[in-house]
């Protein structure tokens, strides 16, 4: 394939939110996520995350400690995590909690990734924690009480995270805007950028976190992970057509009336506004649709400019074969780059 050479090559890995495809159930997404886990772990895929929604009913990820632990326990070597836990909706020693439970149970497989935002709407906020009207402007203080919960054992300690102490779960903080890649530079932290639905600031963001970024005694140098949807198949038509899920999906959501996920259309052009059509095109700017071929010449440009540590892709489509399928295709699209790479 033409273009520059990508040197190094990110590590590919995956985040999925247990999509709920219509006429399925909460369960069914669940298994399938689990066989999605396996499907990444066999075909190299560093980590599979998953995140925490609300009150969606496309998403069956709420619970998303619950959701790992499941995931954690069908598959051996794959890192699993949350992209992200939602900090504001918990207090950080029950996070430490679960999380180091997770790592008991799974040890050296388990990652935290924690966001500032509900991951819902302001009411279901509410519900979720009756302080969660400031609860976004204490994140710093809370990222670092629940540091505190992971580190080792000292005096004076009256409350301790049984099981997480000592078990120094690997935290990275999730953003799309300079907000947190300022404090992951501060705190010395990886940093994951929201690029598969909130675009806009991706390049700032990158460019603050890899200026400002301090070493800490967990990370020695700025380490950024980039997000993207990508929709693979055996062609571009068949691909452009299962990516109308997902459009339709965004569209609900911003109509007021989320549901769960539709199928494939073949005129998504019949389905939104021109304006709605406009604000989604824009919102998913960063997404990936087509045969190999085309997805590579799209991921390629996108790494390019963005130069992450990793990748990670996500597909928000019904259909357990299509996601599999999609799965493979971007895997043999990761070789094609990294073999480039190595030849450079």
């Amino acid at each position: 394939m033409a273009g520059a050479v990508l040197s190094p090559a990110p590590a590919f890995s995956v985040l999925d939110l247990a999509p709920i495809a219509q006429g399925t159930t909460a369960g069914d997404a669940l298994r399938h996520s689990r066989e999605l886990a396996l499907h990444a772990e066999r075909l190299g895929y560093v980590r599979f995350w998953l995140a925490e929604h609300h009150n969606m009913p496309g998403i069956a990820s709420a619970a998303t400690a619950v959701a790992i632990g499941y995931v954690a326990g069908g598959t051996q070597t794959i890192r699993v995590g949350s992209g992200g836990i939602m900090l504001p909706n918990h207090s950080p020693l029950v996070v430490a909690e679960q999380f180091g439970t997770l790592a008991s149970l799974y040890p050296g497989r388990i990652d935290l990734g924690l966001g500032r935002a509900p991951g819902t709407d302001p009411t279901t906020a509410r519900a979720l924690r009756r302080d969660a009207i400031d609860s976004a402007d204490r994140f710093p203080q809370e990222v670092q009480e629940l540091q505190a919960y992971f580190a080792p054992p000292g005096p004076g300690r009256k409350v301790r995270a049984i099981p997480g102490e000592g078990l120094e779960v690997p935290i990275w903080l999730l953003g799309s805007s300079l907000f947190s890649a300022q404090l992951a530079a501060a705190l010395g932290l990886p940093y994951a950028f929201a690029s598969h639905f909130a675009p806009d600031a991706l390049f700032p963001a990158l460019e603050v976190y890899r200026e400002l970024f301090t070493p800490s005694d967990r990370l020695d140098r700025p380490r950024v992970m980039v997000a993207a949807n990508v929709v693979a198949a055996d062609t571009d038509t068949e691909a452009r057509r299962l990516f109308t899920s997902p459009q339709q999906s965004f569209v609900n959501l911003r109509r007021g009336v989320p549901g769960q996920v539709p199928p494939p259309i073949d005129d998504i052009d019949s389905y939104w506004t021109p304006a709605e059509k406009a604000g989604v095109e824009h919102a998913l700017r960063y997404s990936f649709v087509g045969s190999p071929a085309t997805v590579e010449r799209g991921l390629r440009a996108f790494l390019e400019a963005t130069r992450p540590d990793e990748l990670m892709i996500t597909a928000h489509v019904p259909g357990q074969a299509a996601r599999l399928r999609s799965q493979e295709l971007a895997a043999e699209v990761r070789d094609r780059l990294g073999s480039a790479s190595a030849g450079s």
